[in-house]
């Protein structure tokens, strides 16, 4: 069941959680380790309705459950299920037992994204995280990409400096590079992503509702495969998912500052 036409109206920065969360549909026992805001928060909805399985953490070194009320006061502590220092964190990486949700300052058609520094690496015009983790990740689990504001800035034709790789360049490794490598999706302030084409690209698989295709080829620096006939909008939440995302998951509204109110 769809949310009804009587219930407040859905937002962007919803819509955007719950194709966060569907990153983890079906995932099963894994660790589900999300980057940002909207990520974060789709993966508690993901748990809480479709993917009951779904391993969550403090942000430290515990395995959490519970509901407590995101960003807000006065909430239930949540349940300790765990103990996962940063040893044991590794090994669930190494061994592709996690599903990853990044951020991307850019991101390539093939998928190659960039954490580092923009301009030259020898001399970068802008310094960023580093690479951290993201060659491991990419490389031995899968690695899913959030965008909060979708532009040709972070779209880009060629990133900087890899720091997750793409399609191509592990093609290129060879098979040790390919054998766990996968990008399920990016997820953007405009839409949902994926690499289902037969060159490994960017394909739009879905628009959220009240973005228009026009829009999101001119925030893209690069041309995206567009599947034949009408392109499907990002589904609706139902009446249920939208009641746990607003009383429950985040009823602090923490999701409307990293996607600003709009209409849909």
């Amino acid at each position: 069941m769809t949310a009804r036409p009587g219930t407040t109206a859905v937002t962007r920065a919803e819509y955007c959680v719950l194709a966060c969360a569907e990153v983890w549909r079906g995932a099963g026992e894994v660790l589900a380790s999300p980057m940002g805001t909207v990520p974060a928060l789709g993966a508690r909805l993901a748990r809480l309705t479709f993917s009951p399985d779904l391993l969550l953490t403090d942000g430290e070194a515990l395995l959490v459950g519970g509901e407590p009320e995101a960003g807000g006061t006065g909430a239930p502590e949540p349940v300790t299920e765990g103990w996962l220092p940063y040893r044991r964190h590794l090994a669930l990486v190494a061994t592709g037992r996690r599903h990853v949700m990044m951020g991307a300052s850019q991101i390539d058609r093939y998928g190659n994204q960039n954490i580092s520094c923009i301009g030259d690496w020898a001399r970068p015009s802008r310094q960023l995280l580093g690479v951290r983790g993201a060659p491991v990740n990419t490389l031995n689990h899968p690695t899913s990409y959030w965008v909060p504001k979708h532009s040709p800035r972070t779209f880009v034709e060629r990133v900087d400096m890899v720091c997750g790789v793409g399609y191509d360049r592990a093609a290129a490794a060879g098979p040790s590079a390919t054998r766990y490598h996968r990008v399920p999706e990016v997820v953007s302030d405009l839409g949902v992503f994926d690499f289902e084409t037969p060159d490994r690209t960017l394909r739009v698989r879905s628009l959220h509702p009240g973005v228009r295709l026009e829009d999101v080829r001119a925030a893209t620096g690069f041309p995206l495969h567009v599947p034949d006939g009408d392109v499907p909008h990002t589904r609706e939440p139902t009446v249920e998912e939208l009641r746990l995302l607003r009383e429950v998951v985040d009823p602090g509204g923490l999701r409307d500052r990293e996607v600003p109110p709009c209409g849909p």
